[in-house]
Parts: C-alpha cells; structure tokens; sequence
C-alpha cells in the first residue's frame, strides 16, 4: 500500500426504513456483502456475509439486524475492515435484499427506505433506493482493490427482480 494514498480502510453501510402498517405482515430488508478474489472478481461469491451469517476471518460484520424496521435511527448496520481483508480479496461488493415469505415486495412499497454508505465521519453515498422502485434486491457499493492494495469505493446501485438466494449468486456478475 503506498503511504501517500491509503485508499479506503474501514467502510460502513447503513440501512433504514419505516415498518409496515400494523395491519401487514413486517417488511424485513437485509444487508448482504459478497466478497471476491482477483483469479474471479465476479460470478459467485467465495463467502457472503449477511444476518445469518459472518466473515470467516471477522472483517465484515453485520453489528445491527432488524426484522421489522422498527425503532430508532439505523436498521441494519454492516461494518466493513478491508485494510484487514486477505490479499487473495479483491472484490466486495454490497446489497440489500427483501424477504419475500409474506409475498412479493418490492423497494416501492417500503416507506422511507435509506442507504448510507460512510468511511469515518466521511459520507460516500447515501441513496433511497427509489430509482430501483420495482426491484427486490438491489447492489449499492462496490468496494474494489487496485493495484497498489488500496481500496476504493464505486456507487453501484442496481435494481434485481429475484428472490434473496438467487440475488446473493448473482449480485456480483456486472
């Protein structure tokens, strides 16, 4: 890494939305990250990080998870130390996925939803998902290593119409 231009070392993401009506079955997003290595920065995932499941090595954690969207502040919290990340890693990239056991939604049915992705005190996005309003999953950031080891962040908001499984084989195909 060259002193000069560290890159990014930790990130953090972010998400928030309102609860469903009383009436309705609870809206439950996750945060998903999938992490890739330089001999296949994309296709399928060497791990996945999501509520169900952990880094092997700790370095992407998922330190807030709501079912509901209910309380305060944020939902769901996804920390992210990749200046500790193997040098086999090259590729993470981040999405949020709808659970779709209560049915189908989509982004556009969920008030309020936010994503904000930060390095410190430092904002690199923030989006509300609304120009992918009739997906169910969606990437928003790509982290990615260069050549010299440092990492930098890309905005990659892009819109899936599958359920969460097929969405965590595929969120790192483009």
């Amino acid at each position: 890494m060259s002193p000069f231009s560290k890159g990014i070392e930790t990130a953090e993401v972010t998400l928030r939305w309102d609860p469903s009506p009383a009436d309705a079955p609870p809206h439950d997003l996750d945060l998903i990250a999938a992490t890739y290595e330089g001999e296949a920065p994309h296709g399928r995932p060497v791990y996945l990080v999501h509520f169900d499941s952990r880094s092997p090595d700790g370095t992407i954690t998922l330190t807030r998870e709501s079912e509901t969207g209910q309380g305060f502040g944020t939902d769901e919290a996804l920390k992210l130390e990749l200046d500790r990340l193997a040098d086999s890693f090259t590729r993470v990239v981040v999405g949020v996925a709808i659970q779709q056991r209560h049915g189908r939604r989509t982004f556009g049915e969920i008030s309020r939803t936010s994503i904000k992705i930060t390095e410190g005190y430092t904002t690199l996005a923030e989006d509300d998902l609304s120009s992918v309003s009739g997906a169910t999953a969606a990437t928003v950031a790509e982290f990615t290593r260069d050549e010299a080891g440092n990492w930098r962040f890309h905005k990659a908001l892009r819109g899936f119409d599958i359920d969460p499984e097929e969405f965590t084989a595929t969120m790192g195909d483009a």
